[in-house]
């Protein structure tokens, strides 16, 4: 009986420490995703600074330079500039 106890107590502080708080994070990011409109300056998973020009289902163009632009995946933007938390 005790060790059940253990083990119930264990899966709640794994709960409440790690898987929680990721939920949390992926819910914020895929939020952060779909409000992703035309000219927001965004920040690729890879570092790579940008704005975005268009917009399709599952990715973006980003401009990157003068007449350079590349298509990324929604889902590699990791940050919205000057919506992050300070």
């Amino acid at each position: 009986m005790g060790t059940i106890v253990y083990f119930i107590f264990i899966f709640g502080i794994f709960y409440f420490v790690l898987i929680r708080p990721q939920q949390k994070r992926q819910k914020q990011h895929k939020d952060m995703v779909s409000s992703l409109k035309v000219n927001d300056d965004v920040v690729t998973a890879g570092g790579i600074l940008g704005t975005i020009t268009r917009i399709k289902d599952r990715s973006v163009w980003v401009k990157v330079a003068d007449k350079v632009e590349i298509e990324v995946l929604k889902s590699s933007i990791s940050t919205v500039q000057g919506t992050e938390k300070k």
